[in-house]
């Protein structure tokens, strides 16, 4: 080939390939070149940005095997050893959501689930964080004498303790003595209603000595007997271990209330923890008032009872007087259950003794719903009647009989809250 040909051809050949004389496209597709140094042919060109991240991945070291690599890329330094925390994951995620509702609904699940298992329990923490906030104010009256706290809670802890005994032992004996004798005098109260007009004609149409006979002398009788024992022994053994258990708990949360306050005011952010500090302030001593006045209006009616009954002769005039004086702390119904027990002793004392009763405690009534329990209340939980009979009507519903006490002590603290956060902050709307 001539050699003035050359250049022609050359050219020719570059531009078949997509390069030209005057400069080739070097972020194009890799083409072949012709080293012009060598002479050789056609060799592979590389593009700029690929040598560059086949340099990095060279020189970088892996983190999974290189630890101060792994320190490096994760941030970690002497204030976070384990590294920054990277963003976090899209929350409009549909996968994200879901898999967040299906976890909160489960965890609520279980929750409750938990709650309901340990009910009694949780029913046991909250009588005795309700005594010991009742007893409380007892303990910072004797630390105003200059009495160390702990010394307070001694005194106070031995005087309900105290308590306890001394209701124990005046209700117990007298119970067994009655039991025993109303055991001993079965035979003859049996034949007594045997003798009655009226028992042998309800007996002539309705068989009854007979299916008494009959269920006496059933051979299943005794075991039934037994087991209804058991039973009544096992509820017993649960009351006195849930006594204890209360008793002990009071001891604790009352030592150490005021570290238990300090917790949970904690748990507030502190633009708003002196006001919240306030209102619970104010919280628990309404509700120590309103054990306090339970505590009042039950000593007056206890102490009532006593004398009438002593005045009157009923027999075991101390123990009914004291379950008077228990079932008044109970709201609404609690003095109409003491009084119907009394009033049904007297009656087998006597007809006029039982008349008597009756009036007494109609009266007696009458003066602690409207003089009493009022003038003892007011200053402590200040709650509309109406809102205390619908309290007591919800948690009697709810809990039973610890329900119902505290129902009160609960409607004063959401009214308080309703008065002095709710209303001032609609106002401002």
């Amino acid at each position: 080939m001539p050699s003035g040909s050359a250049p022609h051809e050359t050219s020719r050949l570059e531009d078949v390939d997509g390069i030209t004389a005057e400069g080739g496209h070097d972020d194009g597709p890799i083409t072949a070149h012709t080293d012009a140094t060598t002479g050789k042919g056609a060799v592979p060109r590389v593009p700029d940005h690929v040598r560059e991240l086949e340099g990095e991945q060279d020189l970088t070291p892996d983190p999974l095997v290189d630890l101060e690599q792994r320190k490096r890329e994760a941030g970690a330094d002497k204030l976070a050893p384990f590294g920054r925390p990277g963003q976090p994951l899209g929350k409009a995620h549909p996968f994200v959501f879901g898999f967040v509702a299906a976890l909160g609904v489960i965890t609520a699940w279980m929750l409750v689930q938990a709650i309901l298992d340990a009910r009694n329990v949780i029913v046991l923490i909250v009588v005795s964080m309700f005594l010991a906030i009742g007893l409380n104010p007892a303990v910072e009256r004797l630390q105003r004498a200059r009495l160390p706290r702990s010394g307070a809670v001694a005194v106070v802890f031995l005087g309900l303790v105290l308590g306890f005994v001394g209701v124990g032992f005046a209700v117990i004996p007298p119970l067994t003595e009655q039991v025993t004798r109303f055991i001993d005098h079965l035979p003859a109260y049996i034949e007594q209603l045997g003798e009655n007009e009226r028992i042998q004609e309800l007996d002539r149409e309705y068989q009854l000595l007979r299916k008494a006979q009959d269920a006496v002398t059933d051979p299943n009788f005794g075991q039934t007997a037994i087991g209804g024992v058991v039973g009544f022994g096992r509820a017993v053994a649960g009351g006195l271990f849930n006594t204890l258990t209360v008793l002990i708990l009071t001891l604790y949360f009352l030592s150490s209330l005021p570290t238990i306050k300090t917790f949970f005011y904690r748990l507030v952010p502190r633009s708003r923890r002196a006001r919240v500090a306030l209102l619970g302030d104010e919280i628990l001593l309404r509700i120590g008032g309103y054990v306090a006045g339970s505590a009042t209006v039950a000593l007056i009616a206890a102490t009532a009872a006593y004398v009438f009954l002593s005045i009157m002769e009923v027999p075991f005039a101390l123990p009914l007087a004291l379950f008077v004086g228990l079932t008044a702390l109970i709201p609404l119904v609690g003095a109409t259950i003491g009084a119907v027990l009394a009033c049904t002793v007297a009656f087998f004392d006597g007809l006029w003794t039982g008349i008597i009763c009756v009036i007494f405690f109609v009266v007696y009534q009458q003066i602690e719903n409207y003089l009493i329990h009022p003038r003892v209340m007011k200053r402590a939980v200040d709650v509309q009647p109406a809102v205390t009979i619908i309290a007591a009507l919800i948690g009697g519903a709810l809990l039973g009989i610890v329900g119902a006490l505290l129902a009160i002590p609960t409607a004063a603290a959401l009214a308080l809250i309703v008065r002095e956060v709710v209303i001032p902050r609609q106002n401002t709307l």
